[in-house]
């Protein structure tokens, strides 16, 4: 069995290894990577060959280490040793492995995407898609915050209100998102959480991202992951990540970046956003928050469609849409639990 993993910025990494009574038999790591000494390789394929089967990244990184030693691993780590493995195991999977449903949905009422975000990762557990990229449009104005952000806290009910705006609560962390039609471009990855094997939550970031990264570079922006989870440019921040992995082997990863929007509107909804101004020594924003705009002087759409050209020229794809199963316990998630009290102001 063969496994592989590229480094982001580094090398690959091949491993070939058979299973023989339940332990890594055979184990030959291969690549175009630096090893100083050379004679070394054959310590690190003695330190895997033995181990159980069911080893964990973590477990066979630290043989990796011990066997090591003072040597030098020049463009990639003992982790990445660890991943290939389980690949080659299929215990973990990459990219070329999945073939994602690729949903660009006509606008829909905001509370359907964090309800759809809960609902996808479901069907992917359940063999019913291997692995989606949606493409979010909305028709109505709202304020998203994250699972743990303090409702009074953030937001300041009077000028919501005056706004017309409403608040929503989704499943992962992170910070509050100010939703109105065309002022953002916002994504979500459902994949299993065996693309993710053996990274970090600041690693498994900006692997998910990699594409959009790649595809903000194809229409002029030179962008940056910084950890943990924000997307920026040398003209400063594009946008943020968020995520979440369920229990039933499936997670949910997502993406807002800032097209166009009204930061004076925005800083008198959001309270933090005026906290975050006023260390800045900024009293008032008096104007746009349009990095993707202003970088790159295209049109919403003509972004996403080089986006999606993108996605489609890197991994297996297909277009697709939400079953009628998916829009139904969506819809049911909407009435039960986000726009339920108890949800939305779980914290108060």
């Amino acid at each position: 069995m063969r496994g592989e993993y590229k480094v982001s910025g580094g090398k690959l990494v091949a491993v070939d290894v058979d299973v023989e009574d339940d332990k890594l038999a055979n184990v030959s790591i291969s690549g175009d990577f630096f090893l100083e000494p050379d004679t070394v390789i054959d310590d690190l394929n003695a330190a895997l060959t033995g181990m159980p089967a069911d080893a964990s990244v973590a477990d066979m990184a630290k043989a990796i280490e011990i066997a090591a030693g003072d040597a030098e691993l020049i463009g990639f780590t003992p982790e990445v040793v660890g991943i290939a493995v389980r690949r080659a195991l299929g215990k973990a999977v990459a990219w070329h492995d999945l073939t994602f449903d690729v949903i660009h949905h006509e606008p829909m009422n905001p509370a359907m995407h964090v309800a759809l975000d809960q609902v996808l990762p479901e069907s992917v557990a359940k063999g019913e898609r291997e692995a989606a990229l949606i493409i979010w449009e909305w028709d109505d104005p709202l304020v998203v915050i994250g699972s743990f952000q303090s409702y009074k806290n953030e937001i300041d009910q009077e000028a919501l209100e005056r706004h017309g705006m409403r608040v929503v609560r989704r499943v992962t962390g992170g910070g509050a998102m100010f939703m109105e039609a065309g002022n953002c471009i916002t994504y979500s990855l459902i994949v299993p959480t065996a693309l993710v094997e053996g990274l970090s939550f600041e690693q498994s970031y900006a692997y998910l991202d990699e594409w959009v990264i790649a595809a903000l570079k194809k229409v002029g922006v030179n962008a940056t992951y910084v950890p943990l989870n924000d997307i920026a440019s040398d003209k400063g921040k594009i946008g943020g990540a968020a995520q979440k992995r369920f229990a039933d082997g499936s997670m949910v990863h997502h993406v807002t970046m800032s097209y166009d929007i009204d930061a004076d509107k925005m800083l008198d909804v959001l309270r933090i956003g005026r906290e975050k101004l006023s260390d800045k020594g900024t009293k008032s924003a008096k104007k746009r928050v349009d990095p993707m705009r202003s970088q790159t002087g295209m049109a919403r759409e003509d972004i996403i469609a080089s986006f999606l050209d993108t996605f489609n020229d890197r991994y297996n794809t297909r277009e697709s849409d939400f079953t009628a199963d998916e829009m139904r316990r969506a819809e049911e998630l909407v009435e039960s639990k986000f726009t339920a009290d108890e949800w939305t102001y779980k914290v108060p």
